[in-house]
């Protein structure tokens, strides 16, 4: 956090030192609470014994919402945009939003639009955020604006949760199974290979198996991790690339049990979005730029795009969606009904909310469905490892006896 050196005077008389605070503006109110009266202040350069060491310059979704949400609260008791953000600032507990918030205030007090200022922070204010606050601040209800904003994170967050949830969980097993096998491979199954040298057995093709993969790891483990160091960074490579990006999220999209819950959670977050912008009276083409980005799935930012393309042409939006098969006919039925009746943002909610509790059950079901195979899949591999050790020595136990 800043710190500034100030000269100033309080009853006592003249008054020097130093001051930490977010900015200049907090640090100019704390002193004048302690009753000095500031007449020249510095903000002195960072060093590495006064730097505030920090991981990470993201808000915490719940910090977020409980600031929309008071925001709005806020407002609608009238109080002005300036005073909100100032109260807002003292009173949370994130020391990344506080700091964006007294910017944020300063920048107010300058005479700027809420909309313009939060503009500058992209990494706390999406530019969803920032075009529904200037279709507020336009329409006089920025209150409301502010509210819907807070619903729609939370149920975008509830859903994401969701998904990411039921995809962590196989990951994770599989993960414990590698890091067991390599375990028993490395540690256990070395143990046993002179006991059985010894006694000049002909061992059992799973042995010889189990034996081999044992040696192999403990001369070329490095081999191991480079490999998973190369996996890894080859998918960041293909994530950043969008050729690439296009054809690894067909494969997520087509894949067995998985790929439905990506689509309907991406359809869920999309129609969403869509709702909340069109509810804001954000222009349609805006509207369809904004979630084209933030689909984050290339297969359907495409269509997306072609159905923008198609709106600047006079035509519907849903004559792209029609022709691919990433939307289901339920999508673009409705989204049809609500482009004739002039409600697309009420069917847009209904179709969001339909696919929010698809993507719930959807995760309930798999979870149930996907853990016991799982456990019979650790629980095969541990056993091949094991068995491939005790065979050969039972049959040694037979020979002595």
């Amino acid at each position: 956090m800043p710190r500034f050196k100030y000269q100033g005077r309080d009853k006592s008389g003249k008054k020097n030192g130093t001051i930490t605070a977010s900015s200049k503006r907090e640090a100019l109110m704390k002193l004048r609470e302690q009753g000095i009266r500031v007449a020249q202040m510095d903000e002195l350069p960072e060093t590495l014994m006064t730097k505030e060491i920090t991981f990470g310059s993201r808000v915490k979704l719940q910090d977020f919402v409980i600031f929309l949400r008071q925001f709005s609260t806020l407002l609608k008791a009238g109080v002005t945009v300036v005073d909100s953000t100032r109260i807002l600032a003292s009173q949370t507990s994130s020391k990344t939003l506080k700091k964006v918030l007294l910017e944020v205030e300063e920048d107010l007090r300058a005479g700027n639009a809420l909309s313009a200022v939060t503009a500058k922070h992209k990494k706390i204010f999406t530019p969803m955020f920032v075009n529904m606050v200037r279709a507020g601040e336009a329409g006089g209800n920025l209150d409301d604006t502010l509210e819907r904003l807070a619903t729609y994170y939370e149920k975008q967050h509830r859903t994401h949760q969701k998904v990411r949830s039921a995809l962590t969980y196989p990951a994770f097993v599989a993960i414990m199974a590698i890091v067991v096998v390599i375990f028993l491979l490395v540690k256990i199954v070395p143990t046993f290979v002179s006991m059985l040298d010894s006694f000049n057995t002909k061992l059992p093709a799973i042995t010889r198996f189990v034996l081999s993969a044992s040696s192999f790891m403990q001369t070329y483990w490095w081999l191991v991790v480079l490999v998973f160091i190369g996996l890894y960074v080859l998918l960041i490579m293909v994530r950043k690339n969008k050729t690439s990006k296009y054809y690894l999220d067909y494969v997520l999209l087509k894949m067995p049990i998985f790929g439905k819950l990506v689509q309907k959670s991406i359809i869920a977050r999309m129609t969403r979005t869509l709702s909340s912008l069109f509810s804001s009276s954000v222009p349609i083409l805006q509207a369809l730029s904004i979630v084209e980005k933030i689909v984050e799935n290339e297969i359907m930012a495409k269509v997306i795009r072609e159905s923008r393309d198609a709106l600047e042409r006079g035509q519907s939006m849903t004559e792209p969606m029609r022709r691919h098969w990433v939307f289901p006919p339920l999508v673009t039925q409705m989204i049809a009904i609500g482009e004739e009746t002039g409600a697309l943002d009420g069917m847009l909610a209904k179709v969001a909310d339909f696919y929010e509790a698809e993507v719930e059950a959807a995760t309930d079901q798999l979870k149930s469905l996907i853990e016991p195979f799982l456990i019979v899949f650790l629980a095969g591999i541990v056993g091949t490892i094991v068995a491939s050790i005790m065979v050969p020595m039972f049959d040694i136990y037979n020979n002595v006896q």
